[in-house]
């Protein structure tokens, strides 16, 4: 009798052949007298979908939800039938005895095979192939050593639950959260799901911390210093410093001016300080072996490379080249058996790795007992990925790259720790210590595998007999530095994977957390996937390294917090997901325990947003409704006038609207054209809003002859004249004195676009988000330069940000920023400086360059 291998994908499949020898292919299959090797092509039965259960569910209704099926049925994926129908007819061939299932080893593996195997109601026995390398001795080991098929029960079951709760959340809450939110005829859709939407919470969280956040000032006392050697300078520290509530708080930070400009005065009085200086050797360890997630961090960092890019050339290094072990693992441990394959590895890196892994050889680095490498207790379905001892060949610049990063890992966690030098210092004026610290490199360790075996960090001036026993430091200078409290950064992806696989600290329960730091949101093979998950759906936007929420997440989210379904926006509802998947594959819970109380969320989610009134929510708002002349009442997307005769809503073309912006649109009935307006497919256009006499808004694109980037509207003779047109005066208008109107939606040349003339001067109303009142444009046109304008928003950062407007010499227009001011040149060793009594020096931060304002 024959045994059957069903590898997950073909590339696989043709490497066991290879391996094992003397095959035949025969079509997509390979065969000998004993052996029969063939493969899915990742999943190829998938789950029922609501329609194929019932006809009835084929139309999306909030009436119909929740579904929940009775049994989960399977079925071919449409465009893999043939292949999962050639599966089925080896399966049953009679010379076929018994399977071997190699598909991937891990919990979605598992599910690949375990589908296909039900959906052929396949019988014969299988064995479980597991594998964490495809070099060839990796390859014919675990063949002579397969796991019985039993023994993978425990898993097939997480694996299975994963999948139905997936479906029972991914599918009702989709549903009935699109229901609710945008109709049930929508073309919208709001998708949710157990992962996804947590991590969502995560970006949309931190966005709205980064909007409102609000500055708050604080000083930091600075002395200039000089010993025989050199400078340095020295920062107040408060005394007997501890942390205490405020998360912004520091020992160098002073919150009160009064208070700091005492302690000015008393530190300007002084023209020596005492220095005594603190010196400790400090170790610093390798950095633990690569997991799949902190290999993906270090290649954002480090490359700017996407997660989902990151996986996929790991793979190509792992399955075409075999060039590294197994990488969808959340370990960074080694098996306590694997010395002996590690120094194996050692002896055939080539090139410039060679040199460094012989020293570890030659110094007998490789410990057995080494517990941050060797640790069966840190190892779960598979160990950190490392190099394995193939010679590399013929790799892409990205995979060089990738390679390199798991090369230098791995010969660097063997070497000796890196050892500083890390002396403190306290220059002493009275009462008052002024904090310095140096750090050098004395002993590079591990450092030297990453070309750092020179590093040496703020070096400080030594003291000598010409500065007094005890030493004394002369005081240059004495000065105050005001600054302000920042807003936390923008997650990055590399930022993003680390909250995912850590978002633990978000969980009060202890044992909850405990499983999040072994799983976190998602695992390692599906965190790229829901990022660019999220990012297809247009949930997040990437800008360079940053990952924005658009307003579909706000949305979303915010909808989901005032429908009281907190379960789908908490780490909470992941960690105890993951909890319990992970007692399901230890056999400590039953799958039905599970699925029971997955069930009973569902149900909890569709009874709350079927329950859930938007309008019951509504309180008044400081916006004056056009038809009644009364407060319109706020609710959560809209807001409607008590008559009930309008209705505008928050967000239109996935653009969300000021309340500046609709009081204008209220006012001239026109508002625009505005070009961050974004299609459903996520592009970018540009329109103007219109209220017609009934109150109904809709988009304009300028066919209608009204004021548009194509010409001047008709009759512009109606509108104020503000100026003169400044490029008539270059001779770039056709006529001399060309005037601007100020029109609904711009300020606009007469000549502007018109046959027989060539002047292209037309600035918009509203630049960036921010109205530009009448005032300022003709002090721009008349002064070729605004005051200080405040609240333009960043289509980049989507942050607020200060600028004047300046008219350019060519008759353009643009920004200009506060002048930030320059630091105080570095005092020399010798020279004093005089002491300034009052000075204070203030950090000016300079709000990112924005693109030229738009002239059409």
């Amino acid at each position: 009798m024959k045994t059957l291998v069903i590898a997950e994908k073909p590339s696989v499949a043709a490497d066991f052949a290879r391996v094992l020898g003397k095959f035949t292919k025969n079509g997509n299959h390979f065969e000998n007298d004993s052996m029969i090797i063939a493969c899915a092509i990742g999943h190829i039965v998938e789950l029922f979908m609501p329609q194929d259960i019932d006809k009835k569910f084929k139309w999306w209704s909030l009436a119909t939800l929740p579904i929940i099926p009775e049994k989960f049925k399977t079925k071919p994926i449409e465009k893999q039938k043939d292949r999962f129908n050639e599966l089925k007819k080896l399966m049953s061939r009679e010379d076929v005895g018994s399977l071997i299932n190699a598909c991937d080893a891990g919990r979605e593996g598992e599910l690949i095979f375990t589908y296909i195997y039900d959906l052929a109601k396949c019988k014969k026995p299988v064995k479980r192939l597991w594998l964490s390398s495809m070099t060839k001795e990796a390859i014919i080991d675990s063949f002579k050593n397969l796991r019985d098929g039993e023994e993978m029960k425990p898993l097939q079951d997480a694996a299975r639950c994963r999948s139905e709760s997936d479906w029972l959340i991914g599918i009702n809450g989709t549903r009935a959260i699109t229901g609710r939110m945008f109709g049930q005829r929508s073309r919208q859709m709001a998708t949710v799901g157990r992962v996804q939407t947590p991590t969502l919470t995560l970006v949309y969280e931190r966005e709205k911390l980064i909007k409102n956040f609000i500055p708050t000032a604080f000083w930091r006392l600075r002395g200039d210093f000089s010993l025989s050697e050199g400078d340095y300078v020295g920062y107040f520290v408060k005394p007997n410093f501890k942390k205490g509530d405020n998360e912004h708080d520091r020992a160098d930070r002073i919150w009160e001016k009064p208070e700091a400009e005492r302690i000015l005065t008393a530190a300007q009085s002084f023209e020596k300080g005492l220095v005594t200086d603190t010196k400790k050797r400090t170790r610093q360890n390798a950095p633990l072996l690569y997991d799949l997630t902190s290999l993906q961090r270090d290649a954002n960092t480090r490359f700017s490379f996407p997660a989902g890019k990151t996986l996929k050339v790991a793979q190509s290094l792992y399955e075409k080249h075999k060039l590294i072990t197994y990488p969808r693992t959340d370990a960074k441990a080694l098996p306590e058996d694997y010395p002996e394959t590690c120094a194996g590895v050692l002896k055939n890196l080539q090139g410039g790795y060679q040199e460094l892994a012989n020293r570890v050889l030659k110094n007998n680095w490789v410990i057995p007992s080494n517990k941050r490498v060797f640790d069966n207790k840190k190892i779960s379905d598979h160990f950190a990925i490392i190099p394995t001892d193939i010679v590399p060949n013929n790799l892409s610049i990205d995979e060089e790259k990738i390679y390199d990063l798991i090369v230098r890992r791995f010969i660097a966690i063997f070497y000796p720790a890196a050892e500083f030098d890390v002396t403190t210092r306290i220059t002493t004026l009275g009462e008052y210590d002024f904090k310095t610290e140096g750090k050098v490199l004395v002993i590079p360790g591990w450092m030297e595998v990453h070309g750092r075996a020179s590093l040496q960090q703020d070096n400080l001036p030594p003291f000598s007999e010409k500065d007094g026993s005890p030493a004394q430091a002369d005081v240059n200078e004495v000065a105050l530095e005001e600054e302000a409290t920042t807003p936390p950064p923008r997650y990055s992806e590399a930022t993003l994977l680390s909250a995912m696989e850590g978002a633990g600290k978000f969980v009060e329960d202890e044992e909850l957390a405990d499983a999040m730091k072994e799983k976190g949101l998602g695992t390692p093979a599906t965190r790229a996937q829901i990022i660019e998950h999220l990012i297809r759906e247009h949930y997040l936007e990437r800008d360079q390294r940053e990952l924005i929420p658009t307003v579909k997440a706000e949305s979303l989210i915010e909808f989901l917090k005032h429908a009281d379904i907190a379960q789908l926006t908490s780490p909470t509802m992941t960690g105890e997901w993951e909890f319990r998947l992970h007692q399901i594959e230890h056999g400590k819970l039953s799958r039905k325990d599970f699925m029971d109380g997955i069930t009973e969320m569902t149900e909890k989610i569709v009874q709350n947003t079927k329950q859930f009134e938007e309008t019951k929510l509504a309180e008044e708002s400081d916006l004056i409704s056009p038809s009644d002349n009364l407060p319109m009442m706020e609710s959560l997307r809209a807001y409607r006038s008590q008559d009930e005769k309008v209705t505008i809503y928050k967000i239109m073309g996935n653009r969300k609207l000021s309340k500046d912006e609709i009081r204008t649109l209220f006012k001239d009935r026109v508002l625009g054209p505005l070009d961050d307006f974004k299609s459903k497919a996520g592009k970018p256009f540009s329109a103007m809003l219109k209220m017609d006499d009934e109150y109904k808004v809709k988009f304009d694109f300028g066919s209608s002859g009204d004021d548009s980037s194509s010409g001047v509207p008709e009759n512009i003779e109606q509108y104020p004249v503000v100026g003169q047109c400044p490029k008539a005066k270059l001779g770039l208008c056709t006529h001399k004195d060309g005037k601007i109107y100020e029109t609904p939606t711009a300020y606009i040349c007469e000549n502007h676009n018109k046959e027989g003339t060539n002047c292209s001067f037309r600035v918009s109303r509203t630049l960036l988000s921010r109205a530009i009142p009448t005032d300022q444009f003709q002090k721009l046109l008349t002064e070729k330069k605004t005051d200080l304008i405040d609240k333009f928003r960043s289509k980049k950062t989507n942050r607020y940000f200060s600028a004047h407007l300046i008219l350019k010499d060519d008759g353009t227009i643009g920004f200009e920023f506060a002048p930030k001011e320059p630091k105080a040149a570095k005092k020399t060793a010798t020279k004093k400086v005089a002491k300034k009594k009052t000075a204070t020096k203030k950090k000016v931060t300079k709000s990112e360059t924005e693109d030229e304002a738009e002239e059409e």
